[in-house]
């Protein structure tokens, strides 16, 4: 599933020419809002609910550079989905060259905002993400 397209500006670049790690993060981040929403974890449901998802453990690799101008978009599939716990693994290629640049797979954690404690998944986003494991 595409969960974010978007393409590296040059004020997103470092020294050495190269997006820099800060961007990398931001937009595997803006995928992560896609791949929510996707399920039922939508801003409303977030909002009026007073719920949340943290992330509690987040692994990227570096795989290729991208440049000034070289388009991106990142694909995500659910990896596991429990009572209150999902994982999920990003990768985020080169749209031109279909080279992948980065992966991140992120743990998460569904919290009830006003206990700050981990709650289970309601069961209609347990399914959706059910349905889109693999």
């Amino acid at each position: 599933m595409v969960t974010y397209r978007g393409a590296t500006y040059p004020w997103e670049c470092d020294q050495i020419g190269h997006m820099n790690i800060t961007w990398y993060v931001s937009k595997f981040d803006q995928a992560n809002w896609n791949l929510f929403a996707s399920v039922g974890i939508t801003p409303s449901y977030l909002r009026d609910g007073k719920f949340g998802v943290a992330g509690v453990q987040q692994n990227i690799t570096y795989k290729r550079e991208l440049m000034a101008g070289d388009v991106i978009e990142v694909r995500t599939r659910i990896l596991e989905i429990r009572e209150k716990v999902i994982r999920f693994l990003h990768e985020m290629t080169n749209a031109e060259t279909q080279e992948i640049a980065a992966t991140c797979e992120i743990t998460a954690v569904h919290l009830d905002r006003r206990t700050r404690k981990s709650c289970p998944f309601p069961e209609a986003v347990r399914k959706a993400a059910e349905a889109r494991v693999g």
